[in-house]
């Protein structure tokens, strides 16, 4: 197995811990990845949390961060719910993932380099190297993200995914 199928580079024998995203990225994904095969017909928080075996009241906050990012749109009425806002092909998962986790940077760099006994080593120019580095690798990370659309993940389903799942539901 390669260090890619794993999302883990190995360093010295171990593996190491990568960015985090919570479990409501992937409910968010899941969820558009099914409003996308429903095409324009609504679902139910209750329908999509029943489907996943998610708490009702956790999903129906991932879905309302979608709204509020305008990436869904909420129905009113008795036969209601969630739908996508615009196509699966204009829906990136970075547009999921900043809906949900937000747009803040993973990393921050405090300049702790500036500080203590390291600090009184005299002036340094420019950005520190680490934030400069660390910059680097989630703009590259985001990218990747964006590079991927809902409609994306749907033609990498396998054969009569779409089909069952809209069974399910309806």
């Amino acid at each position: 197995m390669t260090w890619h199928s794993r999302l883990t580079p190995p360093v010295s024998g171990h593996t190491v811990s990568t960015m985090r995203m919570g479990k409501g990225v992937e409910a968010a994904l899941h969820c558009c990845l099914v409003m996308h095969w429903l095409d324009g017909r609504p679902v139910t928080s209750a329908q999509l949390a029943e489907f996943f075996d998610l708490p009702p009241a956790y999903l129906q906050k991932t879905l309302r961060a979608l709204v509020a990012d305008g990436l869904a749109e909420a129905v009113r009425g008795q036969s209601g719910g969630f739908t996508l806002a615009r196509s699966g092909a204009s829906i990136s998962l970075m547009d999921v993932v900043a809906a949900v986790e937000g747009r803040e940077p993973a990393f921050h760099c405090e300049e702790i380099r500036l500080a203590g006994r390291s600090g009184t080593l005299g002036p340094r120019s420019g950005q520190c190297a680490i934030a400069h580095a660390m910059n680097r690798a989630e703009l590259t990370y985001r990218a990747a993200l964006a590079a991927q659309s809902i409609a994306d993940l749907a033609d990498q389903t396998g054969p009569g995914v779409r089909a069952r799942t809209i069974a399910a539901l309806t």
